[in-house]
């Protein structure tokens, strides 16, 4: 079996897909993407796919050691999330000819169903509040919301007390049953981190998420020993030796991108790594479904797997939703705040090819907005 074709979608609302075809037939799907830098990331699929075609599809540890050091200069998102998307695709071309989910390539599952959250949105407690009453209608044990929004080098007392009402508002709808995680989207500083956490400690979060920038990585230690609040960071990490100065730090949640972090090959060997620290793993995934069905299937064959973020009905998607690109969307159902173990060949699911190729006749050009502070200097978004 060889390597035939390689091609790649530029999908709604900000998403690249790419599908690889072997000459029997196979047809393995993945989604090579960085959110604002797509078209890119498709230049870089172009280029590896060189090295791919005419290759045996099975023999995915050897391409992913090629993919990745074959050149000379080496790492990086666009080369990583390259490669994720690859990697995705051979999984599941590989699971579909030992006829077994990717899972089950891994080791086999060591749980059952996944618990999944979703992200909900706000500016105000009354709308956070409605958000999460939302959530919990759908049956989620388990929200995400961002922590703050621009945010000032160090936060007023007004901004520190609008953290507070915001997470407090959704605290209560969720009672102290369901988690809460606070994404702070590497927006504060150490010092605005340092005067925030204090404030938050009694509505519990789950975990504070990127609290500093991935360049601040150095001051993580000084976080984690100043709160109990649990912190987790690691989307905009892309290789186990990137996460390795965070877990000597002590962060208890990893959060590798299946996207962008090398695929499932590399997330795997995250999960392990971070399982000599103690810490646990939680994908990020606020893409499409063929990362979402990656995410799950490392899930159900990771010990320290704690809980998988999922994008169906997130404000990013409006227009175009994930379930869209779908034959058939039961594989993502939630019950009771879970997903259960996906046991189909490969990845798990069946892409509806037709609904890629014509989304993909009016590609994006999604970018993220580009914030200022009231001085009109630069601003994290």
């Amino acid at each position: 079996m060889k390597i035939e074709r390689i091609e790649t979608f530029l999908v709604a609302p900000r998403w690249l897909f790419c599908r690889v075809e072997t000459d029997d037939g196979l047809v393995g799907w993945g989604e090579p993407v960085v959110e604002g830098r797509a078209e890119v990331v498709r230049s870089a699929v172009e280029v590896l796919s060189e090295y791919l075609i005419g290759a045996d599809p099975l023999r995915i540890e050897q391409h992913w050691q090629v993919l990745t050091k074959g050149g000379f200069y080496r790492g990086g998102p666009i080369l990583s999330s390259a490669v994720a998307g690859l990697d995705q695709a051979l999984w599941d071309i590989a699971g579909q000819a030992y006829g077994a989910p990717v899972h089950a390539l891994l080791g086999g599952p060591v749980r059952d169903r996944v618990r999944v959250y979703s992200w909900i949105g706000g500016d105000e407690p009354d709308e956070v509040a409605d958000a999460a009453a939302a959530q919990v209608a759908a049956g989620l044990t388990g929200v995400k919301m961002n922590a703050c929004g621009r945010l000032s080098p160090i936060p007023t007392s007004a901004e520190v007390d609008e953290v507070v009402s915001r997470v407090a508002a959704a605290r209560e709808v969720l009672g102290p049953d369901r988690d809460i995680a606070l994404d702070f989207h590497g927006r504060a500083g150490l010092a605005a981190v340092r005067r925030i956490l204090p404030e938050l400690v009694p509505l519990r979060p789950f975990f504070v998420e990127e609290p500093l920038l991935p360049d601040q990585a150095h001051h993580l230690r000084d976080i984690v020993a100043s709160t109990p609040i649990p912190v987790a960071t690691g989307e905009r990490l892309y290789g186990r030796s990137e996460f390795l100065g965070p877990l000597q730090a002590g962060v208890a949640v990893v959060q590798p991108d299946l996207s962008h972090a090398g695929g499932i090959s590399e997330v795997r060997r995250i999960a392990a790594l971070a399982e000599t620290y103690g810490a646990l793993l939680a994908p990020h995934c606020p893409l499409g479904p063929i990362s979402l069905a990656a995410s799950l299937q490392v899930a159900f064959a990771t010990p320290n797997f704690l809980i998988q973020e999922q994008s169906i009905g997130i404000h990013y998607n409006a227009g175009s939703e994930l379930l869209d690109y779908l034959v058939d969307p039961e594989p993502f159902r939630f019950v009771d705040g879970h997903m259960a173990r996906l046991d189909r060949p490969g990845l798990g699911i069946t892409v509806d090819e037709a609904a890629v190729r014509k989304a993909a006749q009016t590609p994006h050009a999604w970018r993220n907005p580009i914030w200022q502070h009231a001085d009109g200097s630069f601003a994290e978004w």
